[in-house]
């Protein structure tokens, strides 16, 4: 089942209307007892329906979980739709020049503290989660697969696990770096990155995935790397991962 509704989000160019999601697993309505740990996401749009979809295409994650019954919520919301690469704006843990697009300014501190103040308090008032860091988790593709690293980097004392698909570790390496770097990763933190075979066509975005991968083993976090083969920079490869980067985030919590 999903649910979905609009709030008002305080975006950088002031507030506005976002489409957020809820899905929950066909045990909830099983069993009104249980309670379940709760995935976040970034570009809640792309998550669910075709027809919200950026390009018509989603990674039709509830299709997935219903067939294998996974038991997780998931709860996202739409990213911001707005001119002048207001996405990456919003999705940005820092400041940094892009080429060819120009210089952007992160806000991707402000997004967290919205999500994490107030989109996950009211998620876990009115839909039945397990709160606690254990079961607590953070996925996105893209720049949303940047701000997951950043989250778990971040904010590690919220999410225990995520997931990173094709994140857009090119854009400000060295903040990047220097962010990983300093980062307090509890024990036996997990983390999921995928990067697709046909978006490794340069040696720099080869030696950026090296890079990034050789810091998180270093801080000992439990990293499932993997290169997608034919894998590429779109919903229809990233749906393709979906059992992929979910037993991975729920590894060692099955029933």
């Amino acid at each position: 089942m999903i649910k979905n509704w609009m709030l008002s989000y305080p975006a950088q160019q002031g507030c506005d209307r976002r489409k957020a999601y809820v899905y929950l697993p066909q045990e909830a309505m099983r069993d009104r007892s249980r309670r379940f740990p709760v995935l976040y996401m970034f570009d809640g749009h792309n998550v669910f329906y075709d027809k919200d979809a950026t390009y018509g295409k989603s990674w039709g994650l509830a299709e997935y979980l219903d067939y294998c019954n996974v038991p997780l919520i998931v709860a996202a919301v739409e990213c911001n739709h707005g001119p002048n690469y207001a996405r990456i704006h919003e999705y940005a843990p820092y400041d940094f020049q892009a080429p060819g697009l120009g210089r952007f300014e992160g806000h991707g501190r402000e997004t967290m503290e919205w999500l994490i103040g107030e989109f996950k308090p009211g998620i876990d008032a009115a839909f039945p989660t397990l709160p606690d860091r254990q079961h607590t988790f953070i996925a996105g593709s893209s720049m949303g697969g940047l701000m997951s690293l950043y989250a778990l980097a971040e904010y590690n004392r919220v999410f225990s696990r995520a997931a990173a698909l094709s994140p857009s570790i090119d854009f400000g390496p060295s903040r990047l770096d220097e962010l990983l770097k300093k980062a307090d990763f509890a024990p036996g933190t997990v983390l999921y990155m995928d990067y697709g075979e046909k978006e490794m066509t340069r040696m720099r975005t080869q030696s950026r995935w090296r890079s990034v991968c050789r810091i998180l083993l270093q801080k000992q976090v439990l990293l499932t790397a993997r290169i997608v083969p034919d894998g590429e920079h779109c919903e229809a490869s990233w749906e393709k991962q979906n059992p992929f980067f979910i037993s991975t985030l729920l590894y060692g919590m099955e029933d």
